[in-house]
């Protein structure tokens, strides 16, 4: 583990701005990641796109942490206070950012489209809105597209097994569910897990959670 306060990292000025190699302190290599600031008036972001020789052709996020900023945006200007996110995901855009208060510091987030790979969690997460509202049709697709990326994923399979048995989808839920108990953290939770209440009766259910685990 290692951990850094952006304050600390000692700031480097060049092209015009204060750039604070948050990637390189921390040796990040996942994605690309650094901080600027400066003073009102003066520019936090230089103007640029990411299509020229020295740039990594990246979708950019820019967040706000400290101060307030102007971002101006193939002309448009968006004003930034803290806690604002730009999201540019077309590396032609021209984009700048100045400081519109003393201390102003933005994040820029960056890495090459098509690379990342969502995790498991994010579309059990996404799903839960619609789950808790009984509306399962609108669930269950999330799920399934999460285990079309990650196939044969427990988390994944685990949830959509709950979902299955609180929708009524009994015969599904008892296959994902043998699926899933075979790792043993999702095995224990089963044993208490209310959303698979619907299964209990069935020998299927018991066989699952009695077979051995992979």
């Amino acid at each position: 583990m290692k951990v850094a306060r952006i304050g600390e990292i000692e700031p480097i000025a060049v092209a015009g701005v204060n750039w604070r190699p948050v990637r390189r302190t921390l040796g990040i290599e996942a994605f690309g990641i650094n901080a600027y600031t400066a003073d009102a008036g003066e520019e936090v972001v230089e103007e640029h796109d990411e299509t020229g020789a020295g740039a990594g052709h990246h979708e950019e996020l820019y967040i706000v942490v400290t101060g307030r900023a102007t971002f101006t945006v193939e002309g448009e200007e968006i004003d930034a206070p803290v806690g604002t996110c730009v999201f540019l995901d077309d590396p032609k855009e021209r984009r700048a950012a100045r400081a519109a208060e003393d201390g102003t510091t933005v994040l820029a987030v960056g890495g090459e489209r098509g690379a990342f790979v969502v995790s498991p969690w994010e579309f059990v997460f996404a799903s839960a809105p619609a789950w808790k509202a009984k509306r399962y049709d609108e669930a269950k697709p999330l799920l399934l597209e999460g285990l079309e990326l990650h196939p044969g994923n427990a988390s994944l399979l685990y949830n959509l097994a709950c979902l299955e048995a609180v929708s009524g989808e009994k015969d599904a839920a008892l296959e994902h569910l043998a699926e899933a108990v075979k790792n043993p953290r999702f095995r224990s939770a089963a044993e208490t897990d209310a959303d698979l209440d619907p299964l209990r009766d069935d020998p299927r259910f018991s066989a699952a959670l009695e077979s051995p685990s992979a």
